[in-house]
């Protein structure tokens, strides 16, 4: 008779752990076997490993666990539980260290933490009690929420907190929470009025400050978010880790203003009291790549894993450079690093595509591509992508965004001719096209602005039944709402213009919110970036990107995904016929001048010879192309895939599907 989860977990709670482990191997090999039971599974195995003092054995499903769920702290904590039993105090605080870092809710692991810094007469002992302490006061069914937020349960959590509210109204630890995991959901609407609320109600709290202020940066409200930094950092005297925070938030903020010197000069003094910080090294290396200070950039980074050298981003922000090339030193000591058994799921991926990128600038390309698939692997077990619900909400699109809709409520919008929208895949050449836009006199560069996915959010409010409510809702929509979110669109996007007459919006995702544009903004540019498909699908599989883009993390995906896309374009096509220009990146490099003249012609600019001469353009670039846009334009990445070509079968399998 198989096992159910339940006769496993009584197995364990009576302490027959060598009964449970056959049972658990069993129940395993159920092909039919759910994801998150599989994970549950793995889980209780490696604890009645531990228990029978299997310890290796309990390592290598520590590891499957990991590598299944990146993000899974018990795993950790379970690591960390066998080197403790095994005397390996070091790495056992390493582990229960990663274990609250990706769920701060586990009690057991601060336990751990706090017992062992004080036998060792830490430094940082009273830190991690008061820690401790604070998780311990937290209402039970607060801190069991926070648990199930972190174990990626978002809705179970969402219900716990929900429920403990409806007996404790404006309770501001539950309040947080439920801000949190409406950030999670994507929810934004929600997160917002519940941290705006907790922080009327309570105006000295310092966690539903620091919560909203990493909601308006991630909202890409960077005008609104510094101010509220700003008085955050007058107003309280936090503690140090989240003093850093907000600083750092605040220079994101600055930087994403185009006040560069200003954040730049807060990482520094963050690093002049906190060098060890690798993560705010990244971020200095960061702003200094947006000004076009390679070397400064190239420097910070190295600062970065010289202070924590398993520090996979400090890895990576040197591969996306492009240009940079990792000396045989730097290879070796990432291809020992990935070997260590304590190094994270995250530094591990990162490091993945720093080899792949390595390897593959010595023409080595088999064992770039290994190291590609196994970044890539890793980071999609840990982002739960669904290629068939990406398809679905093209499907949305294409169903609800009709020619009849637009003829309809044509001209209701902001009559704006301000933006150019500038739409596509990542890797498509969006940047090359906004460098030189943005070399026009008439044009502003701005970045990948996020205003029209917050709109877009805002209309889909919570997915009920299946179905969220855009983009079907767009007919509900009266003239007055339109122009009303055409005029929110224009007033949000000032702060990052520069007083031009005509601005640029990159953000490549904007595709399928076209219709969303043209009803809104009726009078709008929209210009597709498009790239061969093998060409434009390998790129973005090599790139790891920094949020979003979760489609990008399978060969499989990422060529359904395209092929959506060209489904999508040809829809709005047929729906605005001649209101949208394609410009191919492969003739666009092959006769450039002429390609330049008529992305001109199609926003109505008079020619001007410093688009021709877009790379002499000084100005702050925030993608992954900043360096390759700064040098004249060339065909050498053109048919780089083909160097990769043997091992793309499930690529273009995918493509012809």
């Amino acid at each position: 008779m198989p096992q159910t989860l339940k006769d496993i977990k009584s197995l364990l709670q009576s302490g027959q752990f060598d009964n449970a482990i056959p049972k658990i191997n069993q129940r395993l090999l159920d092909t039919d076997l759910a994801s998150e039971e599989k994970l549950e599974l793995l889980y209780l195995k490696a604890v009645a490993l531990r228990y029978t003092s299997k310890f290796e054995l309990a390592f290598d499903v520590q590891t499957e666990l990991l590598e299944a769920q990146s993000d899974n702290g018990r795993a950790y904590q379970e690591r960390g539980y066998c080197q403790l039993a095994l005397n390996d105090i070091e790495n056992a605080l390493v582990s229960f260290h990663k274990a609250v870092e990706v769920n701060p809710a586990l009690v057991a692991s601060w336990l751990k933490i706090v017992e062992l810094f004080k036998a060792k007469q830490h430094a940082s002992y009273a830190q991690a009690a008061e820690q401790l302490s604070l998780l311990r006061a937290l209402p039970k069914p607060v801190l069991g929420a926070m648990d199930l937020m972190y174990e990626g349960k978002l809705y179970q959590a969402e219900q716990v907190c929900r429920q403990f509210l409806q007996t404790n109204k404006h309770q501001p630890d539950a309040m947080c929470l439920l801000a949190e995991i409406g950030l999670k959901l994507k929810v934004f609407d929600d997160a917002e009025f519940l941290l705006e609320s907790c922080i009327n109600l309570y105006p000295g709290n310092q966690q539903a400050k620091a919560l909203y202020i990493n909601l308006l940066n991630r909202l890409g409200k960077f005008k609104q978010a510094a101010k509220e930094a700003e008085g955050f950092l007058r107003q309280f005297s936090p503690p140090i880790g989240t003093k850093i925070t907000i600083q750092a938030t605040l220079a994101n903020c600055y930087i994403n203003l185009g006040r560069l010197e200003e954040g730049q000069n807060i990482y520094k003094e963050i690093i002049a009291h906190s060098p060890e910080r690798a993560g705010v090294h990244v971020q200095l290396g960061h702003a200094y790549k947006t000004s076009g200070d390679v070397e400064l950039a190239i420097a910070s980074y190295k600062q970065a894993y010289s202070h924590t050298s398993e520090h996979g981003d400090a890895y990576w922000s040197l591969a996306n450079i492009k240009t940079y090339q990792f000396t045989d030193e730097e290879l070796n000591q990432m291809e020992r690093l990935i070997s260590q058994p304590n190094i994270s799921v995250d530094d591990k991926i990162h490091i993945y595509f720093s080899l792949g990128k390595a390897f593959e600038d010595r023409n080595m390309f088999d064992k770039s591509f290994g190291y590609y698939d196994k970044g890539n692997h890793l980071k999609k077990s840990a982002n739960g992508y669904s290629a068939d619900k990406s398809t679905a909400l093209i499907e949305q699109q294409i169903k609800y965004s009709s020619a009849e809709l637009f003829k309809e409520k044509a001209l209701s919008g902001n009559s704006s001719s301000e933006p150019i929208f500038i739409v596509g895949l990542p890797r498509a050449g969006s940047t090359l096209l906004e460098q030189i836009l943005a070399s026009h006199s008439l044009v502003d560069g701005t970045r990948e602005l996020h205003n029209i996915l917050g709109i877009a959010l805002k209309l889909r409010g919570r997915i009920a039944n299946g179905e969220p409510e855009y983009p079907k809702n767009l007919s509900q929509l009266s003239s007055s709402q339109l122009k009303q979110l055409g005029d929110i669109y224009i007033n949000d996007t000032k702060p990052y213009r520069s007083g031009a007459p005509y601005f640029i919006d990159k953000m490549p995702n904007n595709f399928i919110h076209i219709g969303l544009i043209k009803l809104i903004l009726p009078n709008a540019k929209i210009i597709d970036a498009r790239r061969e498909p093998m060409a434009c699908c390998f790129s973005g599989f090599k790139q790891l990107f920094g949020e979003g883009q979760d489609f990008s993390y399978g060969l499989k995906d990422i060529g359904q995904y395209y092929r959506d896309y060209e489904r999508l374009m040809a829809h709005w096509d047929n729906v605005f016929p001649g209101q949208i220009l394609r410009v191919q990146h492969e003739e666009l490099v092959n006769d450039f001048e002429a390609e330049v003249a008529r992305i001109l012609d199609y926003c109505q600019l008079p020619f001007e010879q410093s688009c021709i001469e877009f790379y002499k353009t000084k100005r702050n670039i925030h993608t992954p192309s900043a360096q390759q846009v700064r040098q004249p334009i060339s065909d050498k990445g053109l048919l780089q895939w083909k160097n990769y070509q043997p091992y793309l079968n499930m690529l273009e399998e995918s493509l012809s599907a």
